[in-house]
């Protein structure tokens, strides 16, 4: 259910906006997308896993409190960002 290391290095290398960027906004928005998508399948296959699936509303929430962060401090990185991962809204 959750990445694996090398995953996250990719995701980090990706999405980061400077060398050695692992706090910005972006790229712990994608590698929460990584981890929702992951537990979205999990959650697929075991319907009544409801432990999971609090933790899934929890990163949910957590993803679009930073999603909100970045929108009101820079609008341009938010839309960017939202086109690159494929999230709605």
């Amino acid at each position: 259910m959750s990445i694996t290391d090398v995953r996250k290095q990719e995701l980090i290398k990706e999405y980061a906006t400077k060398a050695q960027d692992t706090g910005s906004p972006e790229v712990q928005v994608a590698v929460l997308t990584e981890r929702i998508s992951n537990l979205t399948t999990h959650l697929s296959d075991h319907k009544k896993d409801f432990h999971s699936r609090r933790g899934l509303l929890m990163l949910v929430s957590r993803r679009r409190r930073l999603l909100d962060y970045l929108k009101r401090v820079e609008e341009s990185r938010y839309t960017k960002l939202i086109e690159r991962l494929g999230i709605r809204r």
